[in-house]
């Protein structure tokens, strides 16, 4: 198979994205209550009404960004006194609802009735979201999740649910619409399916050569952004899964002469993802997992999946798996999720993408590398990267560092043999 060519899950993922931000624009001229959240807020509270629209700033910053007119959407928000050391999501955001969205592979999103922010994956999401909460005038809710030095304690799980049954009120009370429980189970059991076949996709990685590049996961994550709580995101994943699962089984793999099998820590670098698989293939590198991908579904300190059956209340559920997304985990917990898989993977050597946007994610990643190498004894690098704005990405120094790993990796090897 060629390494772009498009898959069954390919072309399904691209009409559901169609579809979906398709959806939220009609939905929202036609009277719907709009949310604009964080990625981690439990979009699935929101399907337990009748009539409300979440979006995700995040997710649309990444689609620009990815869509190559993330730089043009940072420097209008830098045009208007923003620096340009903030977060490339936030930038791009800014920029992009200064002009009403014109060049926006999206058409943007349609103007919300609430903000929805949190304290767990960004630190800077509370501040960009009260940008908007001055600019247009409307309520900003805050999700204050605690950050994890160890495992989630029942006291912080107690004051996630006790916000959970606040937000609830805050959109009945705004919304005029009633919350019902039966439908807000029906949405999260449907998120729960979901992230079991994105565990059975993820698990494709095992075999050698591995069924999935890295890159197959940053792209194919989107539904989760954007759809949780839907039929469409329960049967996009199960697709996505057993055509996966069939290749393996056949034989056809996006790496198929895979030297190195290697791990990326932080978030895509949106605007490189073909470009990167396209030259690590040439070169038998294939980066085949990445924190930042197979946390979903689980929670702080492991990435196995974290059961729906676990507690009868699907609430609990969303609370338990408010600390899975990395950035609100202590160096113990990142490692002690992070161990298993190079183990399990055969992981040769690690990528510690150091991000200039989110910092939250990369201000541990020094040590980490340390602790990676010395536990492990395997080969790290550190890079320079953006997430979203391509001017802070040096395509000529990523790769001579990149090819210095696999010659790590390759001495390495050459010792072992020699004995």
């Amino acid at each position: 198979m060629e390494i772009n060519e498009k898959t069954r899950a390919g072309k399904h993922l691209t009409e559901l994205l169609v579809k979906t931000y398709t959806d939220i624009h009609t939905r929202a001229a036609a009277g719907a209550f709009v949310v604009w959240g964080a990625i981690i807020v439990p979009a699935e509270i929101f399907a337990g009404f009748d009539n409300v629209v979440f979006c995700a700033p995040e997710s649309h910053a990444a689609v620009c960004a990815a869509k190559g007119v993330g730089a043009a959407q940072c420097l209008k928000a830098e045009s208007l006194g923003y620096s340009m050391d903030l977060c490339s999501y936030a930038r791009i955001d800014i920029g992009c609802f200064s002009d009403g969205c014109k060049e926006s592979p999206t058409m943007g999103l349609p103007r919300p009735h609430l903000l929805i922010s949190n304290t767990n994956n960004c630190s800077l999401l509370v501040k960009w979201f009260d940008v908007h909460r001055r600019d247009m005038d409307i309520p900003h809710f805050i999700l204050d999740v605690p950050f994890c030095y160890g495992p989630q304690q029942e006291k912080d799980r107690d004051y996630i649910l006790t916000q959970f049954g606040d937000l609830i009120q805050t959109v009945e009370r705004l919304s005029g619409q009633t919350f019902d429980r039966d439908r807000f189970y029906e949405a999260a059991a449907h998120t729960a399916s979901a992230s079991m076949d994105w565990k059975r996709f993820m698990a494709c990685a095992e075999h050698r050569p591995s069924g999935i590049t890295v890159f197959d996961s940053f792209v194919q994550m989107a539904p989760f952004l954007i759809a949780r709580g839907t039929p469409e995101l329960a049967a996009h994943y199960k697709i996505l899964a057993d055509e996966t699962e069939a290749n393996v089984k056949a034989g056809i793999f996006p790496v198929p002469d895979e030297k190195y099998r290697l791990l990326w820590d932080n978030i895509a670098p949106w605007h490189q993802l073909r470009k990167m698989s396209t030259r690590l293939a040439g070169m038998g590198a294939n980066i085949v997992a990445a924190p930042y991908t197979s946390c979903i579904g689980a929670v702080e300190g492991s990435y196995d999946l974290l059961s729906f059956d676990e507690n009868d209340d699907p609430l609990w559920y969303l609370a338990r798996v408010q600390n899975h997304s990395v950035c609100p985990m202590g160096m113990d917990l990142r490692l002690s999720s992070m161990g298993p898989v190079i183990e399990k993977l055969g992981i040769d050597g690690v990528v510690f993408a150091s991000n200039r946007s989110c910092k939250v994610f990369s201000v541990m990643q020094m040590d980490e590398q340390r602790r990676v190498r010395e536990q492990y004894d395997i080969p790290c690098v550190m890079i320079d990267v953006d997430h979203a704005d391509v001017r802070k990405f040096s395509q000529e120094n990523v790769y001579v560092r990149l090819e210095a790993l696999l010659e790590s990796i390759e001495a390495k090897r050459a010792s072992a043999v020699s004995g």
